[in-house]
C-alpha cells in the first residue's frame, strides 16, 4: 500500500524476459503521494540448481517506471521464508518439485498481496508421466476487518499424464477496502504464476502482476526454488 501523503553466472545469463506497460503514468517529477496509474509487469526466471533459489525484485521509480533489479542466485536457506520447503529432486524416482513466489510490497515494505505456486512432476522415458500443482495466497489485513481481500483464486496443470511438456499455473485476484480507500474501487492486484515443466527435469518460472493505481516505491518480488 501507499503509506504517507508524504548460475552461477551461466544461469543468470539465461533469457530473462521483462515487460512493463503503464496505462497511466505520472511522468517526470511525480510526487510520492501520486498514483502512477495501472501497471502490468511480467518476467521469467530459470529454475535454479537443487538447493538454490533464484529471485529478483522490480521497484517503481520516481518517474513511475519499473526498475529491474539483478537476478540473484542464493543458497536456499538464505532466500527467506518464501522459499521454505522448495527445490527438491529425487533422481532415482524421477520426481521433481519446484516452488515459486510472486509478491507485491508497498513503499513501507509491507507485503500487500502474494501468490505461491508449487509444482510436482515425475518423468520417465522422455515424458512427463504425472504432474500436479497447488497454490496458496497471502494478503495484508488491517484492524476493524479492513485491508486487502482475496476475490478469487485458481490453480491447475494443462497436461497431467504422458506429456512431452506440462504447464502448472495459478491465478489470484485481490481487492482492497480500508484506511487508504473506503470505496473499494481504487486498488486491485491480480497475480499470475506459471511453471513450464519438461521431461528432462528442467523448468522455467513465469510471472505476471496487474496493478491498479500503483505508487512510487512499490516493489515486486519474484523467485523460484
Amino acid at each position: 500500500m501507499h503509506i504517507g501523503i508524504a548460475c552461477r553466472s551461466a544461469l543468470v545469463a539465461v533469457l530473462l524476459s521483462f515487460a512493463a506497460v503503464p496505462a497511466s503514468a505520472a511522468g517526470d517529477g511525480a510526487r510520492a503521494d501520486r498514483s502512477c496509474g495501472d501497471l502490468r509487469l511480467t518476467g521469467s526466471l530459470p529454475a535454479p540448481p537443487v538447493g538454490m533459489a533464484v529471485q529478483q525484485e522490480v521497484s517503481i521509480g520516481v518517474d513511475c517506471r519499473p526498475r529491474l533489479g539483478e537476478v540473484r542466485l542464493t543458497p536456499l536457506g538464505r532466500a527467506g521464508a518464501t522459499a521454505a520447503g522448495a527445490g527438491t529432486k529425487d533422481t532415482e524416482s524421477g520426481r521433481h518439485r519446484l516452488s515459486s513466489w510472486n509478491e507485491m510490497y508497498d513503499c513501507c515494505n509491507i507485503r500487500m498481496t502474494a501468490l505461491y505456486l508449487t509444482s510436482h512432476w515425475a518423468t520417465e522415458g522422455g515424458r512427463v508421466v504425472s504432474a500436479d500443482a497447488d497454490a496458496t495466497q497471502q494478503w495484508n489485513r488491517e484492524p476493524w476487518d479492513a485491508g486487502w481481500s482475496r476475490k478469487s483464486a485458481t490453480e491447475g496443470v494443462d497436461c497431467a499424464t504422458g506429456c512431452p511438456v506440462s504447464r502448472s499455473e495459478a491465478h489470484a485476484d485481490f481487492t482492497y477496502r480500508g484506511i487508504f480507500d473506503a470505496t473499494g474501487a481504487w486498488y486491485a492486484n491480480t497475480h499470475h504464476s506459471y511453471v513450464d515443466l519438461k521431461a528432462d527435469g528442467t523448468a522455467f518460472c513465469h510471472f505476471e502482476v496487474n496493478l491498479r493505481h500503483t505508487f512510487i516505491g512499490w516493489n515486486w518480488r519474484r523467485g523460484c526454488a
